[in-house]
């Protein structure tokens, strides 16, 4: 089950759409690197290529993170 939230990038609204875990994972990573959850997005957006989905670079960060 996916769960949608809306995130502010670059000043307008987007909705994520993904598996509540992620959401969770988001929340965890944020915590420990003391930043809000949008700041994460918002990085993660910057960093990832115009060719991948913002909800697939959202599951390969926190996959990443865990795994190191």
């Amino acid at each position: 089950m996916l769960i949608k939230k809306s995130i502010r990038l670059d000043g307008h609204a987007t909705s994520i759409a993904i598996e509540p875990e992620f959401w969770q994972a988001l929340s965890d990573i944020s915590v420990t690197r003391g930043q809000s959850v949008e700041r994460l997005v918002i990085d993660i957006d910057k960093s990832r290529s115009p060719d991948d989905s913002l909800a697939s670079a959202i599951r390969v960060f926190c996959l990443v993170f865990f795994k190191h």
